[in-house]
């Protein structure tokens, strides 16, 4: 059984956004293919008439400095990012939620870009960036555009993209001293499943108080969410027990977790993020030292 019928194979971010607007559609971009291949292998995915294959894009596997910023190519794979001195550096958190994905031969063809586009509320490496502070950049025929990471999501899998764009790459401030990051999560004990939950967070220390903060958890909510609130509540705090209750109090309170069948009730994530938060934030005060 064929999948698809036709297979365009660009060289260029504009050949690849100008091929996705004019080619027969239906049509997909697919650059690392772990979940779509197996989507459409499994009539899980509405019939695909192109393919627009985005691995001959140089510029989409890119990583590396611009400026103040890190950029990570959208068609960087996952074990890139694990093994890059620079994303180890700039972006701890990321290289965590990266190692944790899938299995070795996942991570060497799943790409950054296609765990962001796929819009899960709780994709790994989608929640290991957005405490980074990550921006999109977009492609659209016609223009180029910075989008701030939350605001590429519409719900459960629905992206903002629209049918002719695509994701060039993610950049990031890079880590100044006295910063860092961190990732947990806790799935299922098969190893290779996605996450009954999972957070990331960044922090600023000032001797013993934090200056500043950011908390990325997954799901807890129709989309990738940043615990706002909560981070407001530990600026200019001591790091301390007390303290740790506090947040912890906020982010129960401004969550919203569900029962999943397949994988966990409300209850159990509201008990587990209270333990990840504690986990990833003490991580990340001792590496900002």
């Amino acid at each position: 059984m064929n999948l698809w019928k036709e297979y365009l194979h660009p060289q260029t971010v504009q050949e690849a956004v100008e091929a996705l607007a004019s080619a027969t559609p239906p049509v997909i971009p697919i650059a690392g293919g772990t979940d779509l291949m197996l989507d459409l292998q499994q009539g899980n995915h509405a019939p695909v008439h192109t393919l627009v294959d985005l691995t001959g894009i140089a510029e989409l596997h890119a990583l590396e400095i611009r400026g103040e910023k890190l950029f990570i190519g959208a068609g960087v794979p996952h074990n890139r990012i694990v093994e890059s001195p620079l994303a180890q550096e700039h972006a701890q958190s990321l290289v965590e939620a990266c190692g944790l994905i899938g299995g070795p031969q996942v991570r060497n063809s799943a790409t950054l870009g296609g765990n962001v586009a796929h819009a899960l509320p709780a994709a790994d490496g989608m929640i290991g960036l957005l405490a980074l502070d990550a921006e999109a950049e977009v492609a659209a025929p016609a223009s180029r555009r910075c989008v701030p990471l939350q605001e590429l999501f519409l719900g459960p899998g629905k992206s903002a993209l629209k049918a002719d764009e695509i994701i060039v790459g993610f950049t990031l401030p890079l880590r100044k001293p006295h910063q860092a990051s961190a990732f947990n999560r806790v799935m299922r004990a098969q190893g290779i499943a996605l996450p009954i939950l999972n957070l990331a967070t960044w922090l600023e220390r000032d001797g013993e108080t934090i200056r500043a903060a950011r908390i990325s958890v997954g799901p807890a909510g129709p989309t990738p969410f940043r615990a706002r609130q909560t981070e407001a509540l530990l600026a200019g705090k001591i790091f301390s027990p007390e303290t740790i209750a506090a947040a912890q109090g906020s982010l129960l309170a401004e969550a919203k977790f569900r029962t999943s069948p397949a994988r966990a009730t409300a209850e159990y994530r509201r008990e587990l993020v209270v333990v990840l938060l504690k986990n990833a934030m003490s991580k990340a005060w001792d590496r900002a030292k």
